[in-house]
């Protein structure tokens, strides 16, 4: 409630009211004064009623909406997340997106992409093709050979599945793969893989699991704790979610470190990509990337050597980052140097590459997208 209509509220001096009536008004104006300040999409305070809220905010082509709502919910308690319709209608616009509410997204031309693969990998583990074609046609468990299943493939999980089988029973398999699964990404989320192992890792499961972290990621109960766990279970100082959305296809916090790569261009004078990528995986710390040379070219003016510049930036996947000397500096020289305050959040300039993908994308494309599907939800719940 507004300022002025409060003062409105006080100014007539109105007789002294009954007891009774005292009491309610003064009820109505609190439950006002609560309903100012949650905002027009508060929580509903009983389980039931948040998952009702779900489900109504779902498209109503969705099938066994109750159901979604339900693993959605569970996934929220379990990592003791809000149910706030912020961060609702930010999973809801994340699995439309990704899936379409699918908890297992068919993909068109997934034999091809399962083909080429195989090619890409025989080749660079210098087996002939003939031999790769003879692999495929062994009998896998399932009665079929490898090369029908990879011709009736029409889901991620059936081509994670059929590599798995590829991998533990075909010697040439092991060869080439090495026990590496390419499917790496999967559920209604889409989710890494990689992500959910380093999850269940840290923290426990709240499901009981039948079979590997792998096969969980392409469930719907799964796919989503593990996907609104990547989402939502970071502490992130972003004034809008659109930032958490690029965030979960570049990865945690690549909205803020390419702010801070902004700003480092801004006070070096270097030009750099805007990638959110503050040192080279596993690089040499005698040949550094662009981000950390032109940080260190900063260094005198920072007050800061080379080695707390290293230190610092090793926290790009971190909420400390944001403590350090070198990223509060960095952007107080910016500042002093533009003239002007700088975002702390800034969309990371990544063209994605898979071979799903047919058309020229970037991360801001998707976390625009997304945005979009998130401002229609906070309508519809408002």
């Amino acid at each position: 409630m507004t300022p002025q209509v409060m003062s409105a509220a006080r100014s007539g001096y109105p007789r002294p009211m009954p007891i009774a009536r005292l009491a309610s008004t003064l009820a109505v104006a609190l439950a006002v004064l609560a309903g100012c300040a949650s905002g027009p999409v508060s929580r509903p305070s009983r389980p039931e009623d948040v998952r009702a809220r779900m489900v109504a905010l779902m498209p109503a082509s969705v099938p066994d909406r109750a159901g979604w709502a339900v693993d959605i919910y569970a996934a929220l308690a379990a990592l003791d997340i809000e149910p706030s319709m912020t961060n609702v209608c930010s999973v809801l616009a994340v699995v439309e997106q990704e899936s379409t509410f699918r908890a297992d997204p068919t993909v068109p031309g997934l034999g091809r992409i399962a083909r080429e693969e195989i090619d890409r990998r025989a080749d660079r583990a210098g087996v002939p093709k003939l031999l790769v074609q003879a692999a495929l046609e062994l009998r896998s468990p399932d009665r079929r050979t490898y090369s029908e299943r990879i011709d009736a493939a029409k889901s991620e999980k059936e081509l994670s599945d059929l590599f798995e089988d590829f991998i533990a029973q075909v010697p040439l398999g092991q060869r080439f793969f090495a026990g590496y699964n390419p499917v790496r990404t999967g559920g209604p989320m889409q989710v890494s893989i990689e992500f959910a192992e380093a999850q269940i890792r840290s923290r426990s499961y709240p499901y009981r699991m039948t079979g590997s972290v792998r096969d969980e990621v392409f469930t719907r109960r799964g796919g989503l704790y593990f996907g609104i766990a990547h989402l939502l279970d970071y502490p992130a100082h972003y004034e809008q979610p659109i930032y958490r959305f690029a965030d979960f296809n570049a990865g945690r916090y690549a909205s803020r470190n390419a702010a801070f790569q902004s700003a480092v261009s801004v006070a070096s004078g270097i030009a750099l990509d805007l990638d959110g990528d503050l040192i080279v995986p596993g690089g040499d710390r005698a040949k550094p990337g662009s981000t950390e040379a032109a940080v260190r070219s900063l260094a005198p003016r920072l007050g800061v050597d080379e080695g707390e510049v290293r230190r610092a930036l090793e926290q790009e996947g971190r909420a400390d980052f944001e403590q350090t000397r070198v990223y509060a500096r960095v952007f107080e020289l910016a500042e002093q140097v533009g003239k002007r305050p700088l975002p702390r959040a800034v969309l990371p300039r990544i063209l994605l590459h898979s071979p799903k993908i047919t058309r020229p994308l970037t991360t801001e494309w998707f976390a625009r997208r997304v945005d979009e599907r998130y401002q229609r939800c906070i309508a519809r719940a408002g």
